[in-house]
């Protein structure tokens, strides 16, 4: 095991300190913090800070490293693209990353048609502009979307994101035409696919009108709301009445994507097939890239000009996520993303037994994994203190993780898919310890 030589001081140490007094004079306070720590390298899942301590890294960024840290074939692409060039803006002057990037998304994205791809610099960013072009291709103006939802930042995607604290409290009004039903939460709402739809089918009638319906967006598995995965079969049922009702489907893969829950994309577990699909975060190793992929009438109908952004596509950023890509494939990373899932679900299941009277529920897809902790299972009232109290222990053995959910009851994990076995084992043996300590 790696063991307590990870940690030389406290939680944070003096440089961390010292750097957050800077901080706090200089970063608007708006800007959170998940951990009082500053990173000084990051190699494969492991962080070490300013003061020499070393994390096992259960975070990745927020689903972004997927393929891990600093991973030397990223790091090479990116040097040599940096040294061609950084930056001409693709509208202005092309460049091939672009395109054969493009390539390989539209070869990867599931649906046997023909595709197109475009690059943004965000997953907010893609939202926004999957939004745009489902309403382009349709004449219609509504987007559907549910409760737990996370979509971004931005107006649009902050209108569709489903929480208030901290996403919304203060900023509307938010953008028009954007309606919500409930989502199937089967720990809290138990019901069968046919009850969990109906809200579909009564939106329909009280709250939206079908023929107004452009397009609906779901996150395969509920991110930010609390790793909820949404039953194969109601996406299904999804499918289907978007084709009844002549409105799109599109997938959010921001943080499904690129392995997270096991196959490249989180929609493919139920074979639905999507007619947009969104993608960042994990897509170019930490570089700031997104994309819409789609069906290739849909998106050749966008008049010239109507897509774009100076940044997006960027060069360095498209030679990153081609090196990504190739990590997938000599890494056989899905393959080790399913091996990962199961023994971080048995582990958190374990931890469930050993606690069945607060860790309410674990669920999750693939390493896409979570446990949902409770003041009590009769009531299920969301335990926000412990679950910052795990959180904080697990930090001071050298555990870094992120809640989630609703009432930020919900420890999640993220961690790269290039993680070893020690690393990994030491990360469930830390969480473990950590639950424990809240008892």
């Amino acid at each position: 095991m790696l063991g307590s030589k990870r940690i030389k001081t406290g939680i944070p140490g003096p440089k961390s300190r010292e750097l957050m007094e800077r901080r706090r004079a200089a970063v608007s306070s708006g800007v959170g913090i998940a951990a009082p720590i500053f990173v000084r390298e990051a190699k494969g899942a492991l962080l070490t800070d300013v003061d020499g301590n070393t994390f096992i890294d259960f975070a990745g960024g927020i689903g972004v490293m997927n393929a891990g840290h600093s991973d030397p074939r990223v790091v090479e692409a990116i040097k040599e693209q940096a040294e061609r060039f950084t930056h001409t803006c693709f509208y202005v002057a092309h460049y091939e990353p672009y395109v054969e990037l493009a390539e390989k998304l539209n070869e990867l994205v599931p649906g046997d048609f023909e595709k197109r791809t475009a690059f943004f610099n965000s997953g907010a960013e893609a939202v926004e502009n999957a939004v745009k072009i489902a309403r382009y291709h349709t004449k219609r103006k509504a987007i559907l979307c549910f409760e737990n939802a996370f979509h971004g930042r931005t107006l649009l995607t902050m209108t569709l994101t489903s929480k208030i604290m901290p996403y919304k409290k203060g900023f509307g009004p938010f953008a028009p035409e954007v309606y919500r039903v409930p989502a199937p939460y089967p720990y809290r709402f138990p019901a069968t696919v046919d009850e969990y739809f109906a809200d579909v089918e009564r939106a329909m009638v009280g709250v939206v009108d079908a023929d107004d319906l452009a397009a609906v967006i779901v996150e395969p598995v509920s991110g930010e709301g609390g790793f909820i995965p949404f039953p194969e079969e109601y996406l299904r049922r999804l499918r289907e009445f978007c084709d009844e009702v002549g409105a799109l489907l599109i997938a959010d893969e921001v943080q499904t994507g690129f392995g997270r829950t096991g196959r490249m994309f989180g929609i493919e577990h139920s074979g639905v097939v999507p007619d947009l699909v969104t993608t960042a975060k994990s897509l170019a190793g930490g570089m700031p890239l997104s994309a819409v992929t789609g069906r290739a009438d849909i998106m050749d109908n966008i008049h010239a000009g109507g897509l774009g952004t100076t940044y997006g596509g960027n060069p360095v950023a498209c030679a990153a996520a081609l090196a990504v890509l190739r990590v997938f494939e000599e890494e056989n990373l899905l393959e080790r993303a399913a091996r990962i899932g199961e023994r971080i679900q048995g582990a958190l299941r374990g931890v469930q037994r050993k606690h069945p009277d607060y860790v309410g529920d674990v669920r999750g897809l693939g390493p896409m994994a979570a446990m949902e902790l409770v003041t009590d299972p009769e009531s299920k009232q969301p335990d926000k203190e412990r679950t910052a109290g795990v959180v904080e222990a697990a930090l001071q053995e050298g555990l870094l993780l992120l809640t989630a959910g609703q009432y930020t009851n919900v420890i999640r994990t993220l961690a790269p898919l290039v993680i070893t076995d020690e690393e990994l084992e030491e990360g469930l043996a830390i969480l473990e310890r950590a639950v424990d300590s809240v008892a």
